[in-house]
């Protein structure tokens, strides 16, 4: 009726047999290596919808479509401005693909104005396609590193005028 614990019984106890057990019931074998070894899912791109009005500059590693209208700079792997956007300012992108308005310079990788596209400013670019129809004010450069570009100008103009 009475028997020994296993309490006192060299070895795991019952409560760290249990928390093994929850641990390798949640988690399965070896998914600490593979969740490190396998890049992550690309996550889905920020829409910014066509009531939206931002007024600031916006900044990510990810992607961003435009609807509505933006007053400031963007920064982001892919922008899409869609037919009906604005945006007032620099953008700077590995790919830039512009359906609607831009008024400022634009600096990519690649650079893709479709036929709806208005742009006003200088663009900055390494490859760039301009479809039949879009509307371009501005010059255009091209450049093997068009998004560093302006970062490394400036301080050596900056570094310029600090010395005379």
């Amino acid at each position: 009726m009475f028997s020994k614990s296993k309490i006192n019984e060299p070895g795991p106890n019952a409560s760290d047999t249990d928390t093994a057990k929850g641990t390798d019931a949640a988690k399965p074998a070896g998914s600490d290596f593979k969740a490190s070894a396998t890049p992550k899912a690309k996550p889905a791109p920020s829409m910014l919808s066509s009531d939206l009005l931002i007024t600031g500059n916006l900044k990510t590693s990810g992607d961003i479509q435009v609807e509505g209208q933006v007053e400031g700079d963007i920064r982001a792997h892919l922008l899409t401005v869609g037919e009906g956007a604005t945006v007032k300012g620099e953008v700077v992108a590995d790919d830039v693909v512009v359906n609607g308005r831009i008024v400022g310079r634009v600096r990519g990788l690649k650079v893709r104005l479709t036929s709806t596209a208005r742009v006003e400013g200088d663009i900055i670019h390494k490859t760039i396609a301009i479809e039949s129809g879009a509307h371009f004010e501005g010059s255009v450069q091209r450049q093997d590193d068009p998004l560093a570009t302006g970062s490394k100008k400036m301080p050596t103009a900056a570094a310029t005028d600090a010395k005379s």
